[in-house]
C-alpha cells in the first residue's frame, strides 16, 4: 500500500520518472482501486446537477480508452502485431492510465462540492490537461515512441471515449448490468483465465526487472547492468541508462554493447568527442558490430566533428555492406557533399529515397525521418 501510494504522489512532482517506476513496481489492483475511489469521492461530493455513476469512468478507461490508446500507438508507431501488443501491454498501460486518472482528478473530486460552476469548469479543464500530460509520459515510457508520436496518440485518444459517450444513454441499462455484483461474479468465474492472461503482461515485465536487479547485485555480472540500461534507455531515462552502461563497462571492458549505447546517447546529446571514443572502442572490439552499424555511427560522428574524409571512408564501407539503409546513405551523401562531390552525393540521396520507399512496413516509422531529411537535402542542392 505504502509504496504504491508514494508512486501515486510522485506523479505530481516527477511524472516521467514516476511512470517508469509504476511499470516496475506498481500494483494493477491498487491503480484500479485508486481510480475507483477518486470516482466514488466525486459522486459523493458532486451536486445534484452533476449526475454521475462512479463505475462509469473506470469502465470507460478499461474498455474504451486503454484499448483505443493501444490501437492508436500501433497505428502511429508501428509497434507490431496487435494481438501481441494487447497481451503484452494492456495491463501495464491500464495501470499507468488508472494511476494517472487518480492523480489528475483527485483535486477535482475533493473540490467539486465547494466550487461554483464556472470555477468547476476551469478546474475540470485543468484536470483533463493534467491527465493528458501524464498519459504523454505513459505512452512514451511504455512504448518508447518519439515525443511527436506520443503527443499525437494522446491528442487522438479522446476520440474513442467521445464516440462511446454518444451511446451512453442507450447503453445505460447495459452498464448498470455490467456493474452489478451478479455480472461481476459471472465474469470473474468464466473469464478469469482471460483476465489473468491480460494481467500477466505487467507481472512478466515486473518479474523480469526484479530478476535483472537481483542479478545486478553480482559485482561480476556486467550483462545485467547492460540489460537494465537498455530498459532505462528505451524509457528515455538517459541519466540512469548511462550509469548502468558505465557500470557494465567497469565490470567488463569487453561489453561492446554498453560502449555502443554510450556512444549513441553521447551522439544524441551532441557530446561528439565522447561518442567518438566509445565508437572507436566498439570498432576495435568488433568492426562488424550490430550488422556493421558501428561504421555508420562512427561516420556520422566524424562528420559532426569535421573529419570529413574519415566520415566518407567509414560510410563507404557501411553502404557497401548495407546498401539499402536510408540513414547510412543520407550520412554518406552528406560526407560526399561536404567533399564537393555533388554528383555522387545526389546519387546517394536518390538511393536513400528509393530505399525508404521500398522499406518493409515495420521499418517505415524508423526510416520516415531519414527520408524527410534526404528529400530536404536534395531540394537544397537543387536550389
Amino acid at each position: 500500500m505504502g509504496p504504491n501510494l508514494k508512486l501515486l504522489l510522485q506523479l505530481f512532482a516527477r511524472p516521467a520518472a514516476a511512470m517508469s517506476d509504476i511499470l516496475d513496481r506498481a500494483s494493477l489492483l491498487f491503480a484500479i482501486l485508486a481510480a475507483a475511489c477518486v470516482s466514488l469521492l466525486f459522486t459523493w461530493n458532486a451536486p445534484d446537477w452533476l449526475p454521475f455513476r462512479f463505475y462509469t469512468p473506470l469502465l470507460m478507461l478499461a474498455a474504451v480508452y486503454v484499448p483505443g490508446v493501444l490501437v492508436l500507438s500501433n497505428l502511429l508507431g508501428w509497434l507490431g502485431s496487435p494481438r501481441v501488443l494487447f497481451q503484452r501491454d494492456y495491463a501495464p498501460l491500464l495501470t499507468c492510465t488508472a494511476m494517472a486518472a487518480a492523480a489528475a482528478f483527485l483535486p477535482l473530486a475533493v473540490l467539486v462540492r465547494f466550487l461554483p460552476p464556472i470555477l468547476l469548469v476551469v478546474l475540470a479543464w485543468i484536470a483533463f490537461a493534467h491527465f493528458a500530460a501524464l498519459m504523454f509520459f505513459a505512452v512514451r515510457t511504455l512504448f518508447g515512441t518519439s515525443d511527436g508520436v506520443s503527443a499525437a496518440v494522446v491528442s487522438l485518444s479522446w476520440l474513442p471515449p467521445l464516440l462511446v459517450s454518444f451511446l451512453l444513454g442507450p447503453l445505460s441499462s447495459l452498464l448498470s448490468l455490467v456493474a452489478s455484483p451478479f455480472f461481476l461474479i459471472f465474469a470473474i468465474y468464466y473469464l478469469r483465465s482471460d483476465f489473468a492472461h491480460l494481467a500477466g503482461g505487467l507481472r512478466r515485465r515486473q518479474s523480469l526487472r526484479r530478476m535483472l536487479e537481483a542479478a545486478a547485485l553480482n559485482p561480476h555480472d556486467g550483462d545485467a547492468q547492460y540489460q537494465i540500461g537498455l530498459i532505462q534507455q528505451s524509457r528515455r531515462r538517459y541519466g540512469e541508462a548511462i550509469e548502468r552502461f558505465k557500470a557494465a563497462v567497469a565490470i567488463d571492458p569487453g561489453e561492446t554493447g554498453a560502449h555502443y549505447q554510450l556512444g549513441c546517447i553521447a551522439f544524441s546529446q551532441k557530446r561528439f568527442d565522447d561518442a567518438l571514443g566509445h565508437f572507436e572502442t566498439v570498432l576495435a572490439q568488433d568492426e562488424k558490430y550490430s550488422q556493421s552499424e558501428i561504421r555508420r555511427e562512427l561516420g556520422a560522428v566524424c562528420l559532426a566533428l569535421g573529419r570529413i574524409e574519415d566520415a566518407r571512408r567509414e560510410l563507404a564501407v557501411y553502404v557497401e555492406r548495407r546498401p539499402y539503409d536510408p540513414q547510412g546513405l543520407y550520412w554518406y551523401g552528406r560526407a560526399l557533399e561536404e567533399l564537393g562531390d555533388r554528383s555522387a552525393a545526389r546519387q546517394a540521396y536518390t538511393r536513400a529515397v528509393e530505399a525508404a520507399r521500398t522499406a518493409p512496413r515495420y521499418m517505415r516509422r524508423v526510416v520516415a525521418r531519414w527520408s524527410r531529411l534526404v528529400e530536404r537535402q536534395a531540394r537544397r542542392m537543387a536550389a
